[in-house]
């Protein structure tokens, strides 16, 4: 299948990352892959949520929007609908559990680090592209808190990054534009662990169902795109 700019059927769109992009918050940066531009930040706060209080243990949680012209038409902001959208509530929360999922919370003390994840432009991936920037946010956040002797070493169990795949027109992609994803007849969006563990499987199929073979093909694909990924994601962070 013929893909925009001649891109392989395996090959990620190019991936820009900017880091101390916003200069107030403790980690920040701008990651654009292909047309989809997203600006991650971290912001540490002392104390956690109820839940959690006198355990010792920290928490992180995460914030994503869209800026009402980073897609083709006007996208309506949260606050003017007098709630949350269900897809942005479902992001939200698919980025703090892939982040919490790669950080030994009870280093942190009773400390929160929220997570900010807003969509400047649009062109397919953008909860995926959070995920592999608000990571690199998150980490610039962590590496302050050691530089403040928080801790000795960075509280990561992992690198982690998020990239979609999926099937259109009978051929597996990897890192689908929106144009791809509009006519896919499955879409899948993997995170995963620099170790090759799995992290978060979303997958739907339109239309028609798909074989376990078919999904494992998409899995292993979405492995080479994430390995690259973290790979950038550790030279950008200047860590081995």
């Amino acid at each position: 299948m013929q893909r925009q700019g001649l891109r392989g059927t395996d090959k990620l769109r190019k991936v820009s990352i900017k880091t101390g992009f916003i200069k107030y918050a403790e980690g920040s940066c701008l990651i654009e892959q292909g047309n989809t531009k997203v600006i991650c930040t971290a912001t540490v706060e002392d104390g956690v949520p109820f839940f959690l209080r006198n355990t010792g243990s920290g928490w992180i949680t995460a914030e994503y929007g869209m800026l009402p012209r980073s897609c083709l038409t006007r996208v309506k902001r949260d606050g003017r609908r007098g709630q949350t959208s269900g897809r942005t509530y479902e992001i939200q929360r698919l980025i703090g559990r892939v982040l919490r999922g790669v950080v030994e919370l009870d280093k942190l003390g009773e400390r929160s680090i929220l997570i900010d994840a807003d969509v400047i432009q649009a062109d397919g991936g953008t909860r995926c592209a959070s995920i592999t920037g608000c990571f690199i946010a998150l980490v610039e956040a962590l590496k302050g808190l050691k530089k403040d002797e928080v801790f000795n070493k960075l509280p990561l169990t992992d690198f982690v990054a998020a990239v979609s795949v999926g099937i259109v027109r009978g051929g597996i992609l990897l890192d689908l534009s929106y144009d791809e994803d509009s006519k896919a007849e499955v879409d899948m969006n993997v995170a995963m662990t620099s170790s090759g563990e799995l992290v978060e499987v979303q997958a739907t199929a339109e239309g028609s169902s798909f074989s376990v073979n078919k999904m494992n093909e998409l899995v292993r694909l979405a492995g080479t795109g994430i390995k690259k990924l973290i790979s950038l994601q550790k030279e950008v962070l200047k860590i081995k």
